[in-house]
């Protein structure tokens, strides 16, 4: 999906930054006529970017032009709210384990299984998609702070370069 993106923009790589931002917050899937930059969102995604507000425009004309762009970013969602910021506050745990590669399979199942075995209830797991994230990671939220024993355990599992505890 991304380099379809990719393949599109790559000409302009400012449109490019505005995109991979756009990915992860909620383009409008129903517009038909782009705004002016004045909405709150396209500020954000300036900022976001560290681009004009024509490119922003720029960007949105091009996706929504494009037959196949204005497809997936019109079907793309958002995964939800992240706990992770406030898991300190509402005494959650949180551990991020980042990996050699991102393609291995079963980390996200083998991580699991190890706050399973210590009794850590799993109330959010969000994995970074490879494509979208120059360091994906996966992100746990558990029911309470993670015992550091279970850093040695995570780190056994193949393909885990670093685990962190918050």
């Amino acid at each position: 999906m991304w380099n379809k993106i990719k393949n599109q923009l790559e000409q302009y790589p400012e449109r490019l930054k505005v995109a991979r931002v756009l990915m992860k917050t909620d383009y409008p899937p129903k517009a038909t006529k782009f705004c002016s930059i004045k909405s709150k969102s396209h500020q954000c995604e300036c900022s976001c970017c560290g681009v004009d507000r024509r490119t922003v425009n720029e960007t949105l004309v091009t996706i929504h032009e494009n037959p196949e762009l204005r497809m997936i970013f019109a079907e793309i969602r958002p995964a939800g709210a992240s706990l992770k910021e406030i898991a300190k506050h509402l005494n959650l745990g949180v551990v991020e384990i980042f990996v050699v590669n991102a393609r291995s399979p079963g980390i996200l199942s083998s991580a699991a299984v190890i706050l399973n075995a210590a009794g850590l209830s799993i109330r959010q797991a969000i994995v970074d998609d490879p494509e979208l994230s120059p360091e994906p990671k996966l992100t746990f939220i558990v029911e309470r702070k993670i015992p550091g024993e279970l850093i040695s355990e995570l780190l056994k599992i193949s393909g885990v370069a670093k685990v962190s505890v918050y």
